[in-house]
């Protein structure tokens, strides 16, 4: 997936396995994401780096995480279960999501950077720049965590 449209290729051949194995809902969310990623391609005029891809499949698992919420708090548990199948085939195409321990290492790194560099324990105001230094430990290792829990985690570090 290093190359721009690597990942294109790869789902416009799964779509082709799909249809051929009749699995709908797989064919139908395969068509979402190449539908995503070409707007996303169209929209910056340019081929997307595999780092805005990653970024346009987080923000399709996000839009079907509060759609789960929605649905419910509607008491619609069938359109719940088909997002979160959605979700299912979304994350396929992306690196595998950091489990809370590892996460929970990365944080207290970072907190220990931020720590270094001002020369004073964090506090719950430098939240953001330790989300910053998180975040950029994220990207270097080409890792993934949901925003949402990552700040959970360092809100809680940074109180204690």
């Amino acid at each position: 997936m290093t190359e721009a449209g690597a990942l294109e290729a790869q789902i416009t051949q799964q779509v082709v396995t799909a249809m051929k194995a009749h699995d709908a809902v797989r064919t139908t969310t395969l068509r979402l994401i190449k539908n995503a990623l070409k707007n996303k391609a169209i929209e910056k005029r340019a081929p997307l780096t595999p780092a805005e891809e990653q970024q346009a499949l987080a923000t399709m698992i996000k839009q079907r995480r509060d759609s789960i919420d929605q649905f419910t708090k509607g008491n619609r548990p069938e359109l719940a279960a088909a997002e979160a199948a959605e979700i299912v085939v979304i994350e396929e195409f992306l690196p595998k999501a950091l489990d809370e321990t590892a996460l929970q290492a990365l944080v207290a790194e970072a907190v220990a950077e931020v720590a270094a560099a001002s020369g004073h324990k964090p506090t719950p105001k430098d939240m953001g720049t330790v989300m910053k230094a998180v975040q950029a430990r994220l990207q270097a290792a080409s890792l993934r965590a949901e925003g949402r829990t990552v700040s959970e985690l360092v809100k809680k570090v940074l109180a204690a």
